[in-house]
């Protein structure tokens, strides 16, 4: 796992899943703020279980939530082409128009997104 730091943001990228179910998540976000005191975190998809991306399981709801609880801000960046579920293309669109969840292409992206301010 590498961490830079960008602003006030954390970018990560992982070979390996990291994001498997919600304690792991809540290890993440722990981990993450532990060590770079950041509350705005970027993770590469290729990083997070493929299951989170199936919306029936319920496993991205859940882990999401605890990004909400821990109130950190959270994108995930990478290419998003291979899914055709409309659901989940109709969450990620509700998500990209909130102001705490993103699904973006790349790394610049997610620091967009991250370094928004809303009054």
């Amino acid at each position: 796992m590498e961490t830079k730091i960008i602003n006030d943001i954390a970018i990560v990228k992982s070979n390996e899943i990291i994001i498997k179910d919600i304690q792991s998540a809540i290890d993440f976000i722990m981990t993450i703020k532990y060590e770079t005191n950041c509350n705005k975190i970027g993770l590469n998809k290729d990083a997070v279980v493929e299951d989170f991306f199936i919306l029936s399981k319920g496993l991205a709801g859940e882990i999401l939530q605890k990004f909400i609880n821990y109130q950190t801000k959270f994108a995930i960046y990478g290419d998003y082409s291979k899914y055709t579920s409309k659901p989940l293309k109709d969450f990620i669109y509700e998500s990209n128009n909130g102001k705490d969840i993103f699904f973006v292409e790349n790394e610049d992206e997610a620091i967009k997104m991250l370094s928004k301010r809303y009054l």
